[in-house]
């Protein structure tokens, strides 16, 4: 096994023994880099000068043995939506082509404090708004099980770059589901933490659950690992508050057998799901439904579930994207520009009753998890969608109103505020990788994080949930 191909706890392991060095480390993840980005396209831009300088001071604090931070020599990527000092920072958008920021924004900052070297950019839709990852700037991001679909979006460069061992850590964001969705359809692990865990000082609505950011990696223990780096208080955020970090570094060894778990396949008929994801999901719960304490079908109340997201994010997307709008109509992808209009089209009166509606959803959530610890449903409604074709525009036999319909599954659980994760299990019937999402309670994020340790334990002692590493063999240039 090549270095880059480690995951990150077994490379920090070895480095601590001195069997592997951050410089090493760092070399292996560049040749896999130049040997399959090319096709791939996952990353978008490095600083290559300053990781083997970084790397050369974190090989000599693992030889005294001194300040052995937890990220210590590790290379990471940051999802080309976030400022990053002295690297291109475009967004995925013409409009910022050629930026590269002067600092760090916060996170990043605590990644580097952690010692995590921060290598690379990984490729984003434009302002990450889209279930692929394809832009103007860059072009479009391949799944590296099949070249002619998407690894998912937005967070699909980090996803492609993880499958491929180009880096053993990447960081994501999530709205509607942009870690979950390419995780699932890239064979790694997607977390979505408690909105305001990771403390983020640009924050554009005070009060929502909305967007958040979390690690991608190739398994949970080491998304757990990236936590430690990007957890934090950021004072200008307003969901923010104090939590150790650390806890994130060492989790809990959880008896899953007692666990009482819910699943659900489209929460009542309310999301719509395709057939061939129907069956497979059915047949992972099937199959590990004996492990836990208690495991049964339950549908949370998400009736209003679409309507409330789609007109709190055209909110959002007003907030964020009204003035680009009426200045680059043109330039900006189609997604940006359908999501304003529509909420130009709103009223004051649609945004209360959205948000009463939240509220009730909300509340309800919470009774529905009152005597559960976990609930578990599909990672993605559809198998990855071709690059060509784009986002499907009919799901089990349902015609979708507008792009973000067949997301429903993953953005549904976004308005319960509760943390998401999103773990391999298995592949679907077109023989692409598939997982589920694991919910956990409110501010709950370690134990859903040391639960589904548990369940990724069980998942990976049945053959029949393998994901074997894509072939990047046929791929190499």
């Amino acid at each position: 096994m090549k270095p880059c191909d480690l995951s990150a706890v077994d490379a920090i392991k070895k480095m601590i023994l001195r069997k592997l060095s951050p410089v090493e480390l760092l070399e292996s993840c560049l040749a896999r880099i130049e040997s399959v980005n090319g096709t791939i396209n996952a990353i978008t831009a490095m600083d290559i000068p300053r990781a083997f300088e970084e790397a050369s001071v974190a090989e000599q604090k693992y030889a005294r043995n001194d300040d052995l931070l937890p990220l210590l020599g590790l290379p990471v990527g940051i999802k080309d939506l976030n400022k990053t000092q002295g690297l291109r920072t475009t967004y995925g958008s013409l409009l910022h082509a050629n930026y590269v920021p002067e600092n760090d924004e916060a996170l990043v900052a605590r990644l580097r404090r952690a010692g995590a070297i921060i290598l690379a950019k990984t490729n984003t839709p434009e302002f990450g708004s889209g279930s692929n990852t394809n832009n103007k700037v860059f072009g479009a991001t391949c799944n590296p099980y099949d070249l002619a679909r998407t690894p998912g979006g937005s967070s699909g460069g980090s996803a492609a770059a993880l499958a491929t061992g180009m880096l053993p850590l990447a960081h994501g964001s999530d709205t509607g589901g942009s870690l979950r969705n390419p995780a699932t359809w890239s064979g790694v692990v997607g977390f979505r933490p408690t909105p305001g865990l990771v403390g983020r000082e640009s924050r554009t609505l005070n009060y929502t659950h909305f967007s958040v950011q979390g690690p991608m990696a190739r398994n949970v223990t080491d998304a757990s690992l990236m936590m430690v780096g990007l957890v934090g208080n950021e004072d200008r955020d307003a969901l923010s508050s104090f939590v150790d970090a650390s806890m994130f570094g060492n989790l809990d060894n959880v008896d899953i057998s007692k666990l009482r778990v819910a699943w659900s396949t489209d929460f009542g008929g309310v999301a719509p799901i395709d057939d061939g994801i129907r069956r497979s999901f059915k047949g992972v719960i099937k199959q590990i439904s004996s492990g836990f304490g208690r495991c049964e079908e339950r549908h949370p109340k998400f009736e209003n579930a679409r309507d409330i997201f789609w007109v709190l994010r055209c909110v959002y997307y007003l907030a964020n994207h009204s003035e680009r709008v009426a200045q680059h109509r043109d330039t900006l992808s189609p997604n940006i520009v359908s999501n304003c209009e529509a909420g130009e089209s709103m009223s004051l009166i649609d945004v209360a009753r959205a948000e009463r509606n939240w509220a009730e959803l909300y509340s309800n959530f919470q009774d529905f998890f009152a005597d559960i610890d976990l609930l578990i449903v599909p990672g993605n409604a559809v198998s990855p969608f071709s690059i060509a074709e784009g986002i499907p525009k009919s799901v089990g036999g349902k015609v979708m109103e507008n792009y973000v319909d067949a997301s429903l599954v993953r953005s549904a659980l976004t308005l319960t505020g509760h943390p998401v994760i999103a773990i391999p299990t298995g592949l679907d019937e077109v023989g692409m990788p598939f997982g589920v999402q694991i919910v956990g309670k409110r501010r709950g994020d370690f134990n859903l994080l040391s639960a589904a340790k548990g369940i990724e334990t069980m998942v990976s002692a049945n053959p029949s949930f393998l994901v074997n590493r894509p072939d990047i063999s046929k791929y190499i240039e």
